[in-house]
């Protein structure tokens, strides 16, 4: 497995946005309104490209459609075309955005992605992107079908160290936060990471469907993309990852309060080509961070029940290199990388 490597910004991007600055900035005072109003035009987004790295009807193909829709719905741009690359935790996507031609295009990507690049031993790298705004984050929830015999955690928890792979478990891709979390529960009972048969997908529809078949014995993804089913009561839930009751299903119990010691969030987030220079950079930035601060976006946020976990900039880029570089101890701790 390669080193570590800290995440920078493609082509001195942080010096770039300064010095493209400093030259708008120049260019106005220098020249009159009619130069700053150029300078400011060939930076305007009026058409905007949303790469989503997975199939339809998952929890990343539901935030670049909202992200589009909300963009459009407030006027900050004229039209949004949103492409759906899936496959490999969002490794394709990523491939994608790697010859992205069209600077203003957005990626959403996330905690997910972050892990599937380790596990995948993509040539594509995060460090690779230039880095816009984390957007959102919330928990995850384990669900089982409505017919299963397990009634809380510890139930499924107990048949994996009794019965091995015998057990399944469906998610998303492989390396991603869904699997990070069935491999912590795993470790934190004292069971070998060897025990754990899961049954990667790359959309939420795919998985939504396994458990509904009966195809698996349980599920992990975000809360938003199964709670429609919890409630109808097609599926059962067993526990949320997070520190309290998610909204949407507000009688699941967390995992700690059944005894297992594990709080996880998933967060997503949104990154442009590395490619692009500083100004191109600064438009997206700004973009991004005009949407947060509507009314319709934090609407959103609350019908969707998404925690606001907006950073954007270098503030998103520190939280990156963080991120990376804990989720690859997580993933050697639990034995999904070595």
């Amino acid at each position: 497995m390669e080193s570590r490597r800290t995440l920078t910004r493609p082509l001195g991007l942080a010096a770039a946005a300064a010095t493209a600055a400093l030259v708008l900035s120049s260019c106005s005072a220098g020249t009159g309104t009619d130069a700053g109003a150029t300078a400011g035009e060939d930076t305007a987004i009026e058409d905007l490209k949303i790469i989503v790295p997975a199939d339809p009807g998952g929890g990343w193909d539901q935030t670049g459609r909202a992200l589009a829709n909300d963009l459009e719905q407030n006027d900050l741009i004229s039209s949004s075309q949103v492409v759906n690359v899936g496959g490999a935790g969002g490794t394709n996507g990523l491939a994608s955005l790697a010859t992205e031609q069209d600077p203003n295009t957005l990626m959403v990507m996330g905690y997910v992605m972050v892990g599937a690049v380790e596990t995948n031993d993509s040539p594509n790298r995060i460090e690779d992107t230039t880095p816009i705004a984390r957007l959102t984050e919330e928990p995850l929830v384990v669900v089982v079908p409505a017919e299963s015999e397990y009634q809380d955690i510890n139930d499924l928890v107990e048949d994996i160290e009794a019965n091995g792979q015998d057990v399944s478990i469906t998610g998303g891709s492989a390396g991603g936060v869904d699997h990070i979390l069935a491999g912590m529960m795993l470790k934190n009972a004292g069971i070998s990471a060897d025990n754990l048969n899961y049954i990667p997908y790359s959309g939420g529809g795919e998985s939504l469907a396994a458990l509904l078949g009966n195809k698996v014995s349980a599920g992990i993804s975000g809360v938003g993309e199964y709670a429609e089913q919890v409630k109808a009561g097609e599926l059962r839930a067993l526990a949320v990852s997070g520190a309290e009751a998610a909204p949407q299903i507000p009688d699941t119990p967390t995992l700690t309060e059944q005894g297992v010691d594990i709080e996880l969030t998933n967060w997503r987030g949104v990154v442009a080509p590395g490619s692009i220079d500083g100004a191109q950079a600064e438009a997206l930035t700004e973009l991004v961070t005009d949407l947060q601060e509507t009314e319709m976006w934090q609407e959103t946020l609350e019908t969707n029940a998404w925690a606001d976990a907006f950073l954007a900039g270098d503030e998103f880029e520190s939280f990156l290199t963080e991120d990376i570089e804990n989720v690859n101890a997580i993933l050697t701790e639990i034995g999904l990388l070595d």
